[in-house]
């Protein structure tokens, strides 16, 4: 049941929130925000795995 939750959630972060790898953002030089961001993708994709 919480893997399929963390799975939608993470399907749901793939189309609304931006991937900064993609970007090629340097994690040294983000704002907090996209620390944040970052953070929550991984900690997502991490648990629907």
């Amino acid at each position: 049941m919480q893997k399929q939750f963390f799975s939608v959630i993470a399907k749901i972060n793939k189309v609304l929130l931006p991937s900064f790898t993609k970007k090629r953002l340097d994690l040294s030089k983000a704002s907090k925000l996209q620390l944040l961001l970052f953070g929550w993708r991984l900690y997502v994709t991490k648990r629907a795995l």
